[in-house]
């Protein structure tokens, strides 16, 4: 008998295996949308323009080498994702109480950001209900005791920020809190300025730890500073401290690049170099040291103030395509006379649609409609064109009507 003859399977990812699905599917008229990515009305992910610019100029640049970059990253990049988010007037940098630390996108700066607080003995972390899947099986994987707080209403399709506040104000004090700053996976539901401020007030209150998600910067408001409000709201004007975990995989199209940014703000510039220590330490014992093109590119178009501005639009312009498919979705689903109310495909936010669909409608929309979705019905208002809008619409209309008893709309 072999050592690992016993060993069991582990269930498969959804959204891996439900990508799966869809390239197996040989039906010409399937709709995928589920994968989290940025599509254009062709229903492609193509490279971003200046991103093709900055690629073919490095590529004719003889002076640019593969050499390891530190554990911590490139400073140039560094420095630019702190005034990205912050502002470059925030008093957080001019304090110089605000570090970035280059790390693996999104799911890397998180785990790294959350073995520091590990460390150094926060045990405790809390997800909103729901989140990305993600969250609690990096908490877990770490140590921590993973609990929720409420932020889903299913009757309401909408926020539930009493229940929120609530608890938030039960939790016990050092606990970790992971917040979506804008557009929210999986719901689109973001809290208004002044349902920030409250959650402000009792995360201060309570003395619990902040630590941002910043998946989608831009794809919220398509305005870069709009949607950096929570995080400036909290660093800057009520003088949290706090981590922030940013992915330039999507408003960058960097997708597989794995290009991110850790940031922490620490109540004294005192704090920053033993910050830098302990990411050192941890780095270096996962991957030793992250990817250089990456953070090149990123540096590179956000340290030039033309190339800044072209990106800049091309981000509006995904927001603005995003914002036309919602539209267009909840028009027909409207004509078509679907039963219930569909205004929160209009009020949600970013990429994603919480449908309100339950799992059996979703499942039927895979089966019998070749329209891919997740389980708990989140759909990727990307994968929406002006060729497959009617179909869709069309396979929600069917699937409502015909299990109309099981949706809460």
């Amino acid at each position: 008998m072999g050592f690992f003859d016993c060993i069991s399977s582990d269930p498969p990812i959804e959204i891996f295996r439900l990508t799966e699905l869809f390239n197996n599917d040989k039906n010409p008229s399937k709709v995928n949308l589920g994968a989290g990515v940025y599509q254009d009305e062709n229903g492609k992910m193509s490279t971003l323009s200046v991103v093709r610019a900055v690629e073919q100029s490095m590529a004719q640049d003889l002076t640019l080498d593969k050499s390891y970059l530190k554990p911590i990253g490139q400073d140039s990049f560094c420095q630019a994702c702190l005034e990205l988010v912050l502002g470059k007037q925030s008093s957080s940098i001019i304090e110089n109480r605000a570090c970035s630390i280059q790390g693996l996108s999104g799911t890397g700066c998180l785990t790294i950001g959350l073995k520091f607080l590990y460390r150094n003995g926060y045990k405790i972390g809390y997800i909103s209900s729901p989140t990305w899947s993600n969250h609690g099986s990096i908490l877990q994987s770490i140590g921590f005791d993973v609990k929720q707080y409420r932020y889903w209403n299913k009757d309401k399709l909408n926020l539930d920020i009493d229940g929120l506040l609530q608890d938030l104000q039960d939790a016990p004090e050092n606990s970790v809190i992971i917040l979506h700053a804008c557009s929210h996976n999986p719901t689109g539901c973001d809290p208004t300025h002044e349902q920030w401020q409250q959650i402000s007030d009792v995360i201060k209150q309570r003395k619990l730890f902040p630590f941002f998600d910043f998946a989608y910067h831009g794809f919220s408001s398509g305005d870069l500073d709009q949607d950096a409000w929570s995080i400036r709201y909290f660093a800057d004007h009520q003088k949290h401290e706090l981590l922030v975990a940013q992915s330039f995989a999507k408003n960058f199209s960097l997708y597989n690049e794995r290009i991110g940014h850790l940031m922490g703000i620490f109540s004294s510039t005192d704090i920053i170099p033993k910050f830098r220590s302990q990411l050192t330490t941890i780095i270096r014992q996962i991957y030793s040291n992250p990817p250089v093109h990456g953070a090149r590119i990123v540096a590179t178009i956000l340290n030039n103030p033309t190339l800044c501005l072209q990106w800049k639009d091309n981000v509006r312009a995904m927001y603005e395509r995003i914002q036309s498919m919602r539209q267009l979705l909840y028009t027909k689903l409207k004509q078509l006379g679907t039963p219930g109310n569909w205004d929160h495909i209009i009020t949600q936010h970013g990429m994603f649609a919480f449908t309100g669909l339950n799992s059996r409608q979703c499942q039927i929309l895979v089966q019998q409609h070749h329209i891919y979705l997740m389980n708990d019905g989140r759909i990727n208002i990307c994968g929406i064109t002006q060729n497959n809008v009617d179909q869709v619409s069309k396979s929600f209309y069917d699937v409502v009507t015909t299990m109309v008893d099981d949706l809460k709309l």
